[in-house]
């Protein structure tokens, strides 16, 4: 163990047998009891009967995890990757019976190359005390293995592989505690195993406050040609009260849309433009508009920048309205008390609209949406397939902005 710790800073491949003995020279044997080390790998703490976490140290890039469920008891297993990024869902395996399954994981830190000698900028993304506490911007691959995890191997490895980057707030980021959720941790198992996401949203961010905190500036140094950025933010940027954030929906709003559209047009990126979805404020039957300016501002700069728009706004009043004030509050954190963000269940018909939107909308990325789900009716939502598994890490605090 101490020699493959010492070894570990220079490595970016494992191969991890989760038993007593590898199963080849190549591999790595992990044992149960074997709790994470700095830079190497291992279990974290926390493990219970419906789970577990397992990590191991990599550089920032894009990996592709190989899985091999199954063991000699049944298993149900749901894998999270990093904050709670939803990977694969319900791989079942009978006793002795094992199922392989692939996908990818964008693994990043805060840092940022050093501007020049006396040129503005910084060296680190600006982040949240919730952040630095989260497993979103550490320095391993973090995987949450669910329910009844039945788990036999797991190989990690570098890619060169597509990636999808998010920029947007708290109804978009990956939070980090049940039962809080948002639709961009729940996109990666929409999607086809050969593409990554890169979720960099946050919550209580704003346009402005992504460029002050250097996010944006973090995204555009790994956006390469051929990628794409979903651009979702208005929650935030409409409140008068927060002085330095504030974008009308006439004038600013718009002009900083276009900056991100731009800065992703320069690299040859494709950016895709999300409305906000609408808030739970019901009346007589309907829900009330707060973010409509801003959900028509986005829709008219896409058709001056010929980009394509996912219409979330729309798309969540549908599915409100048609399971109505008694329903709809199954969708949203804190059992319904909070009306801005949503639980699984919500985060996951959200992004279901979104993976079908994409697959209608996006030519170039709708390869990438899975066959099962590019279809999806709003006024029909499919509650019978909204359980996920839930996460290890619960908390009672709310998501920042409202």
């Amino acid at each position: 163990m101490l020699t493959a710790i010492l070894m570990a800073a220079a490595i970016s491949t494992w191969r991890f047998d989760l038993a007593a003995q590898p199963t080849a020279p190549d591999r790595i044997a992990v044992q149960p009891g074997q709790t994470y080390q700095p830079n190497a790998y291992g279990f974290e703490p926390g493990a219970a009967s419906d789970g577990y976490l397992f990590s191991a140290a990599v550089p920032e890039g894009v990996y592709r995890v190989t899985v091999r469920f199954g063991g000699s008891q049944a298993g149900r297993t749901t894998v999270k990757a990093e904050a709670r990024r939803l990977m694969v869902r319900d791989v079942v395996t009978a006793p002795g019976a094992y199922q392989t399954r692939s996908f990818l994981v964008h693994v990043r830190g805060p840092a940022l190359p050093p501007p020049p000698a006396n040129a503005p900028g910084g060296t680190a993304v600006v982040l949240t005390p919730q952040e630095l506490a989260s497993r979103t911007w550490d320095d391993r691959l973090t995987l949450e293995f669910l329910d009844r995890p039945q788990v036999a191997a797991i190989d990690i490895e570098p890619v060169a592989a597509p990636v999808v980057y998010l920029a947007g707030d708290s109804t978009v980021t990956d939070q980090p505690s049940e039962p809080a959720a948002s639709w961009g941790q729940m996109l990666p198992a929409l999607l086809t195993p050969d593409v990554a996401v890169a979720n960099y949203a946050q919550s209580g961010e704003t346009l402005k406050s992504f460029l002050s905190e250097l996010r944006l500036a973090k995204i555009l140094t790994t956006l390469k040609a051929g990628d794409w950025l979903l651009i979702q933010f208005g929650h935030n940027d409409q409140k008068t009260q927060w002085l330095q954030t504030y974008v009308d929906p006439d004038t600013t709003y718009p002009a900083y849309l276009k900056v991100f559209i731009a800065e992703a047009k320069r690299r040859g990126a494709h950016p895709i433009l999300v409305t906000s979805p609408e808030r739970r404020n019901f009346r007589d039957g309907r829900i009330q508009d707060t973010l409509g300016t801003y959900a028509e501002a986005a829709r008219r700069v896409a058709r001056e920048e010929d980009v394509p728009l996912i219409d979330l706004n729309d798309a969540s009043r549908r599915i409100y309205e048609a399971l109505g004030p008694d329903q709809a509050p199954r969708l949203f954190n804190d059992g319904g008390a909070d009306h801005t963000h949503h639980d699984n269940a919500g985060a996951w018909l959200l992004a279901r609209a979104v993976a079908a939107q994409i697959a209608e909308k996006a030519p170039d990325l709708a390869a990438h949406v899975a066959p099962d789900f590019r279809r999806f009716t709003p006024d029909a939502p499919p509650m019978a397939e909204t359980a996920v598994a839930p996460s290890l890490t619960a908390s009672r605090e709310r998501p920042r902005g409202d």
